[in-house]
């Protein structure tokens, strides 16, 4: 694995669940700020897209962005992950 790969998913797995961040935001986090059309490659092959929670990432412009099981099944996904999320944090 190269070393950017691997720094970009580092930082693909360091997204909080329920929240996103954009390609760019991945690519700075990997070291290259202008290489947010490499981010999307790079998770666009993921061999992992449920262990490295690639449907975090979306596009600078609240744009979802492309999935490998689809955008319909990315927004699914981290709607479940929001309510997810807020289950674990209300204290009733």
């Amino acid at each position: 694995m190269k070393p950017f790969t691997k720094k970009v998913y580092q930082a693909v797995l360091s997204i909080p669940l329920g929240e996103v961040r954009s390609y760019k935001w991945v690519a700075h986090q990997a070291g290259n700020r202008k290489a947010y059309r490499a981010v999307g490659t790079i998770l666009n092959k993921n061999p992992f897209p449920i262990m490295i929670p690639c449907h975090r990432v979306i596009k600078s412009n609240n744009i979802l962005g492309g999935y490998i099981f689809g955008q319909k099944r990315k927004k699914e996904i981290l709607d479940l992950e929001r309510e997810l999320k807020q289950c674990l944090t209300n204290k009733e």
